[in-house]
């Protein structure tokens, strides 16, 4: 059972230490004895009649999670999710947690997971016969052996998750119930919960007022108050009165009911109440504490150590913080290094303490945070004490406090993200921990929740500083062996990012059309239009590759030595395969008739929209798949690129001049006939990226829409600042917020057309920096940027918007639906579930799944980095793509870890070498400085770049000055977005 604690207070033992504490101060001790990060979470409970005296017999306290989110991937810490699901199982065995036959048995199976491993029927039924954790458990065996034989290969840390995912759907997950009367005498249960307060008859809930419903909650000796806030539609009265057991008991509940909406609503620690000087009228009590919004910060700061700890209950020993990518792709939870023996380091188990309890580790801990009163149930231990002269009149305060919710919604479930690495939810680098790879939503952000499906911190012997191989005298060796003509390097870097082309192409040529031939879910005209219009496209750039390469090797001197003076150029080679690609135009012409059609068919077939999607969470698919069948019309601008450097480099008296000059003109020949229709799909290719990542909207791509720029600003309201999502278009401007779901999506709040709109910067009207007022002609909003930067990019860009919106006669905002038809075939007529904010109270069983959605996209680095980019931004980076090997150091380590490294998509993702099929590991740029190392941080290497975000640094090596210009270059591009202005001057607009 789960019994983190449990403490017999013997008053001969530092009796004088324990008179006086207060139950925070034992709480506090058994946070930093396990290392316990996340610890505002949990709290200490005893029991509601027993009183703690000056001088007790013996007082058991226990340790129990205190408040549930609403997300598990919110917990970023595998040691709290390991808590959690002890709480979950305990929970279910005292009959709290109640669900159906099959949800119980699932949640059972997952358990046995964790604790004996992989299946086998008679160790299955031997341990089952042994342990009870429900009451009625014979009768589901059969079932729960069934269940168990699907888990083979899932880690403990894995059936955390999955034990947690389950859970949370279920109506009384976390629900601590308060035996009450309504005003007619009628038995009832009052609950509250991270939403609000529920109200429940026997385990059935037939009311819940949500936390934006409750204007005061109060209690006056028995009756416990709460006071709504005017509503023209609702048949509520202003007041709702409840009759609890006892003046004790209506306080403990009122008190349990201002913590949760504190610690879930605010941003902030509410500050105290000032004392009276004379008279006392009300309660003087507060929640004390950080709230979610302020751990979920911190943690994502990284500030703290990750230690090892040990699992009580299973037979399977685990590491923290040594991970391995999911097994499934719609698994987000990360793998653990397993091992025979207890984890290394791992503390010896406290005398005392119960079998299975507390997770022990070793005595260097982490700095905790600071926890809190205990859990609803028991009596305050750890809690602050009011007056004893305190009035119930007004204990108010709790729903009146400012109700700005704070951005805990985590980001949640990316299964891309790892661990999100959860996260969607990461140390910076999410790696797996055999050397393996991360799938391809794992990404590296400071500010993403590290366990989300979103990411957390992942230790690996590839990207661990501890185990990277010191490769600088290595290197050195080699780098005075290169060439040193600046030519030599622009050619080298055709050959690096055709690799990555290539590796793009059998993205498609390969694993696409694999997985597509196994499932009959692609018409086969759909079929003929893709594969057959790329296939060709591989098999020439296989050879363009091939031959790059061997002039390299020629150049280098590594063979024909005797020879290499002649072929110390890479224009002839240019020249000859430009030309071939010109005879592949009927080929490239197909690419954006190919990419409409597939989105024709997605939207048409349920089977091809749930074949597409999951693919895009396999670790191949590191981009979203639209963006590899526009591939081959981003590399004709590479190419583009290469060549004018090299005629720029070259006097005309050079060999190698006029092969570049010629090739130089038949690809921008090329360039020049293709450009119209690549404007056209990269802003197609965005919107219906975009349309993946929000609900509540029809018709996101329609003809002469164009997207303009999306990021996170403030939106003020009568709560106070409140975080939201904008999208701006050429004729509407969307707010969002996002939703706490495994989806993860932005639900549409609102929307502005922009015909008609003023605005306006406001700042010395609200008091708040960087304001804005943008007036409709039926709706007005207030909102804040976080700097004057991003201020000026908004208003820049909206006024643009406004200006296009009035010279047109486009479209209109009714094309904005508030759901999305369904037009799917009738035979396919499964809808995956999409959860809103408000639809989380909603009951659902343990089998309910919703449609895996890809978290680390672009709309959810710019929420969590408080960003924003533009459609010029993503045209810029389409340019600035870059591949090859870097050295990467951390900021405390000593040695230089050689990687391949690819840039696009405002990322970084890292390989092991360029032969690998998908990266280890993504580090999205946005927020990031790009800066030299300075003389006081000791790195005396050349041609070294840093970034850093917050705590997070690194330090990147090229070879060779040209390549550390080109790494800045094209890094710069995506840590400080491009002005507009001076961009458009080379991208007109079109629309389709």
């Amino acid at each position: 059972m789960f019994r983190a604690v449990q403490c017999s207070v013997n008053p001969d033992v530092n009796c004088r230490l324990w008179q006086r504490a207060p139950g925070k101060v034992l709480l506090d001790a058994v946070c930093n004895h396990l290392n316990l990060v996340e610890g505002d979470y949990f709290g200490l409970e005893f029991p509601d009649h027993k009183k703690i005296t000056v001088r007790p017999k013996h007082v058991v306290v226990k340790f129990v999670v205190k408040f549930f989110p609403p997300d598990h991937t919110q917990l970023q810490e595998e040691l709290t999710r390991y808590l959690f699901a002890l709480q979950v199982k305990q929970d279910l065995a005292q009959g709290r947690l109640t669900c159906n036959d099959t949800s119980a048995a699932l949640l059972i199976s997952h358990i046995v997971q964790s604790e004996i491993g992989d299946f086998d029927e008679a160790s299955d039924r031997e341990h089952l016969a042994k342990n009870k954790y429900i009451p009625q458990q014979d009768a589901l065996e059969d079932k729960i052996v069934e269940f168990h034989h699907n888990h083979i290969g899932q880690t403990p840390a894995e059936s955390d998750f999955q034990l947690l995912e389950i859970a949370r759907r279920l109506e009384m997950y976390g629900i601590r119930l308060h035996p009450a009367k309504d005003r007619e005498g009628t038995k009832i249960n009052l609950a509250v919960a991270n939403t609000g307060i529920l109200v429940f008859q026997g385990f059935t809930k037939i009311n819940a007022f949500n936390w934006a419903k409750v204007r005061k909650l109060s209690f006056k000796r028995k009756r416990f108050l709460i006071k709504l806030r005017p509503d023209a539609n609702s048949s509520y009265q202003d007041t709702l009165e409840f009759l609890m057991a006892s003046r004790d008991f209506c306080k403990s509940f009122w008190k349990i009911c201002v913590e949760h909406h504190a610690f879930f609503r605010l941003f902030e620690e509410p500050k105290p109440k000032p004392k009276p000087v004379l008279f006392s009228r009300g309660s003087s009590f507060r929640f004390s504490g950080r709230t979610q919004k302020q751990v979920l910060d911190y943690v994502k700061e990284g500030g703290h150590k990750k230690v090892q700890f040990e699992r009580k209950h299973s037979k399977i020993q685990s590491i923290r913080s040594l991970a391995t990518p999911p097994t499934e792709p719609n698994s987000e939870v990360p793998k653990q290094v397993t091992a025979s023996q207890p984890s290394p380091g791992a503390a010896p188990e406290p005398a005392g303490a119960p079998p299975g309890a507390a997770p022990t580790a070793p005595e260097e801990r982490p700095s905790p945070a600071p926890p809190r009163s205990p859990a609803g149930g028991g009596k305050a231990a750890g809690a602050p004490r009011a007056p004893a002269e305190e009035e119930e009149e007004d204990g108010a305060a709790a729903a009146a406090a400012e109700d700005r919710s704070p951005q805990s919604k985590a980001q949640p479930p990316q299964p891309s993200t790892g661990s999100l690495t959860g996260s969607p939810h990461l140390s910076e680098l999410s790696i797996n921990s055999q050397g393996g790879a991360v799938p391809a939503s794992v990404i590296l952000s400071p500010n993403l929740s590290p366990d989300t499906k979103q990411s957390s911190p992942l230790v690996s012997p590839l990207l661990n500083d501890q185990a990277c191989p010191r490769t600088d005298d290595e290197e050195e060796g080699r780098r005075k062996r290169f060439p040193t003509d600046k030519a030599y390097f622009i050619a080298k870097e055709v050959s690096t990012t055709e690799r990555t082309y290539l590796k793009d192409l059998e993205v498609i040529t390969s694993w696409f059309q694999s997985t597509v031939s196994k499932e009959d879910a692609m018409p086969e005209a759909l079929k003929s239009l893709i594969f057959p219009n790329f296939e060709p496209l591989h098999k020439f750039h296989t050879s363009f590759l091939k031959e790059t390469e061997q002039r390299l090797a020629l150049w280098e001197g590594r063979s024909n030595a005797h020879i290499r003076g002649d072929y110390q150029r890479i224009g002839d080679v240019l020249l000859k395969n430009i030309q071939g690609m010109k005879q592949l135009a009927a080929h490239l012409w197909k690419h954006s008739e190919a990419l409409e059609a597939l989105e024709t068919g997605i939207r048409s077939s349920r089977r091809l929209e749930n074949l597409c999607r999951d693919f895009e969470l396999q670790k191949v698919c590191y981009l979203p798949l639209n963006t590899f069948l526009l591939r081959p019309l981003h590399r004709l601008m590479h190419y583009k690129q290469v060549l004018e450097r090299l005629c720029k480099h070259h006097p005309p008296s050079h060999p190698d001049f006029r092969d570049c000059r010629a090739a130089l003109a038949e690809i921008t020949e090329m360039v020049a006939q293709l450009h119209g229709t690549m404007i056209k799909m990269e802003n197609f290719q965005k919107l219906h990226e975009l349309k993946k990542d929000l609900i509540g909207i029809d018709n996101l791509v329609i003809p002469g829409r164009e997207f303009i720029r999306l990021g996170s600003l403030s939106k003020l309201s009568g709560k106070g600042l409140q975080q939201r999502m904008f999208f701006l278009f050429n004729d509407v401007l969307l707010y969002t917020s996002r939703g706490l779901t495994a989806s993860n999506q932005f639900k549409v709040h609102g929307q502005l057309p922009l015909y008609g709109m003023t605005i306006e910067e406001s700042e010395d009207e609200w008091g708040v920096p960087h304001c804005l007022t943008l007036r409709g002609q039926r709706q007005s909003i207030i909102v804040a940027a976080s700097s004057r930067s991003e201020m000026e990019k908004w208003v820049e860009d909206i006024q643009m918007a406004i200006d296009l919106a009035e010279k047109s006669s486009g479209p209109t905002p009714e094309f904005l639906a508030s759901s999305p038809p369904d037009n799917k075939s009738p035979d396919e007529a499964t809808v995956a579930d999409q959860e809103s904010e408000d639809d989380l109270s909603a009951s659902r069983t343990s089998l309910e799944r919703q449609a895996p959605h890809r978290g680390n996209t672009m709309v959810h680095v710019c929420w969590h980095r408080n960003t924003s980019v533009s459609m010029v931004d993503f045209s810029v980076a389409v340019e600035n793509q870059l591949s090859g090997n870097l050295l990467r150091k951390f900021k405390n380590s000593n040695g230089w870890q050689k990687l391949w490294v690819v840039f696009t998509n405002f990322c970084l993702f890292f390989y092991k070498s360029h032969q690998d099929n998908h990266p280890l590991a993504s580090l999205p740029l946005l927020g990031y400085s790009l800066t030299i190392p300075s003389e006081s941080e000791d790195i005396h290497k050349d041609y070294v770049f840093k970034l850093h975000f917050k705590s997070h640094v690194y330090y990147f090596r090229a070879e060779s000055e040209y390549t550390f210009e080109r790494w800045m270059e094209v890094i710069r591009s995506a840590t400080s977005s491009a002005s507009r202005t001076h961009i458009l001057s080379h991208k007109e607009s079109h629309v389709y």
